[in-house]
């Protein structure tokens, strides 16, 4: 396996959802890179630990409901990029609409999932700062892991 950096990846948005949950559905849709992101953080899927004790021998654990994760990038706020507009437009969208999104990293592979954004808080700190934007990104699907593009 060979190690990479995180520099080059992206974070892209779709307002439409794949006609099929895989990698071809997703990748018909037509993304819209979000710029000026600092970084995404960790995202993927975690299971709830299910346990049963019982009176006579050991503790049995069970995966419990899978959670998918989350993604909350920092983002230097700039109005004019589309990305950035889109991914508010999903912020402020108050139906339980799903959201298309597409994870790029160096090396080209690619993560697909869908979800919805929690929030799009603006962070004004000290003079010698950039405006920021912590989007909450809830990642609502399994995510597809796909090969970089041939």
């Amino acid at each position: 396996m060979t190690s990479m950096t995180a520099a080059g990846s992206a974070l892209a948005i779709s307002a439409a959802t794949p006609a099929t949950d895989d990698i071809a559905g997703h990748a018909a849709l037509t993304h819209t890179e979000i710029g000026g992101i600092e970084k995404l953080g960790a995202f993927g899927a975690s299971f709830a630990k299910v346990e049963f004790q019982p009176l006579k021998g050991a503790k049995q654990k069970y995966k419990g409901s899978a959670d998918y994760g989350a993604l909350q990038p920092s983002i230097a706020l700039d109005s004019a990029d589309a990305g950035q507009t889109l991914l508010q437009t999903s912020a402020d969208d108050e139906t339980q609409k799903l959201y298309s999104f597409k994870v790029t990293r160096q090396d080209g592979t690619l993560r697909y999932f869908q979800g919805r954004t929690f929030g799009m808080p603006e962070t004004i700190d000290g003079a010698d700062t950039v405006v920021t934007a912590n989007p909450s990104i809830e990642i609502c699907t399994k995510i597809i892991k796909a090969p970089k593009p041939v």
